[in-house]
């Protein structure tokens, strides 16, 4: 009984499952392999596609859109937690915001006593382009943004509830295209982050296999008397006779990047 209640409970709802990885989708698209949700946002096609948050939206609301004709106001999307560093209009305001916090600026802003002054200070701050993709975000979001600071200073990507995000942007794509009416279905959301949960499974016999050679390969490194090297193992989609063991120089994997206003390796 608590199974069938469970279960037509759920069917009332869009469920928004947030994942960890934050450059890659690999365990975002590992979970869509395993569960086959009706969607499912890959971070790297979206950096291919230069898709913008509006046009993420679009393709998740045209998916809700046709599910509902069939009379099915429900399904899964799972979302990685840093596909927003890879829309490139986000990229841009992230970088904005992070320069425009730099150094005293940000003692400036968080002496601001409202969310209305601070406001101001974003909008006089940011370029016209960044400013117009900030005044589209729900306000939870834009707060996040610029509430939520690392300690040199940064967005905290990680922290952005993105599938909140996308799920408000969504909900008022579908008000507006009901007004149109281009669209008679309903739309509730539930949202999730399974942070940890989406990698704790069982391991693979490749995830085994693959960790058992770079722990191997990082006792070679070792008695070779290579230190500030990263174990590396490639060409992992060939047979394990082909797999190519090695290490990287940790330096080699450094960017520049804004700290406190000044460049530094990270």
């Amino acid at each position: 009984g608590n199974i069938e209640r469970d279960a037509n409970s759920a069917k009332k709802y869009w469920h928004f499952i947030k994942v960890m990885g934050r450059s890659a989708s690999h365990v975002a698209l590992e979970c869509a392999l395993e569960t086959q949700p009706n969607i499912c946002l890959i971070s790297e096609e979206v950096a291919a596609k230069k898709m913008s948050l509006a046009s993420i939206a679009d393709y998740i609301a045209d998916s809700v859109a046709a599910r509902s004709e069939k009379g099915m106001n429900f399904g899964v999307a799972i979302i990685p937690e840093g596909v927003v560093e890879f829309v490139p209009e986000f990229s841009v305001l992230i970088g904005e915001i992070n320069e425009l916090l730099a150094g005293s600026k940000a003692d400036e802003f968080n002496a601001l006593p409202t969310w209305k002054d601070k406001y101001a200070f974003i909008e006089k701050g940011l370029t016209a382009e960044s400013m117009a993709v900030f005044a589209i975000l729900p306000e939870t979001i834009q707060q996040q943004l610029f509430l939520e600071r690392d300690p040199h200073g940064n967005v905290q990507v990680s922290l952005i509830e993105t599938e909140k995000l996308l799920s408000e942007m969504v909900g008022k794509k579908l008000a507006e295209w009901k007004a149109e009416g281009k669209y008679v279905g309903k739309f509730a959301a539930q949202h999730h982050f399974f942070g940890y949960e989406g990698r704790c499974a069982a391991p693979s016999n490749y995830d085994a296999d693959y960790c058992y050679s770079l722990g191997y390969t990082a006792s070679c490194l070792i008695a070779a008397g290579k230190t500030g090297y990263m174990s590396s193992v490639r060409n992992t989609t060939a047979p394990a006779d082909q797999w190519i063991a090695g290490g990287i120089p940790v330096t080699m994997m450094m960017n520049m990047e804004k700290r406190h206003g000044e460049m530094k390796p990270v």
